[in-house]
């Protein structure tokens, strides 16, 4: 029964499609295109991540007692200085986003 089935499920030939070279153009214009998209996605994820983390540092200093021995004496010049970094990387983010939107 096995060979039956085999028998009865051929593959359909192949077929032959002529390409143009203006469609071959188009189709690499296209796979450009979309791998770009990609690249520029993952681009936005890892400075998501990055951005988290930078939020995450935020949070602990303000979470901090101004006496631990962990944050600096000039604690809120780091603070500072991370926000500047994550308002630098939204920005980053930002633009990025703007330019997929445009591609899409």
């Amino acid at each position: 029964m096995g060979s039956k089935m085999a028998a009865t499920m051929k593959k359909p030939a192949a077929v032959d499609v002529n390409v143009t070279f203006k469609d071959q153009q188009e189709i690499n214009k296209f796979a450009q295109h979309t791998s770009r998209i990609t690249e520029l996605k993952e681009e936005i994820e890892v400075k998501k991540k990055h951005l988290q983390n930078l939020e995450d540092a935020c949070d602990n200093i303000m979470m901090a007692d101004d006496d631990c021995l962990m944050i600096p004496p000039d604690w809120r010049q780091t603070q500072e200085m991370l926000e500047e970094a994550k308002r630098t990387l939204q920005e980053e983010i930002d633009a990025l986003e703007s330019r997929v939107a445009s591609l899409q």
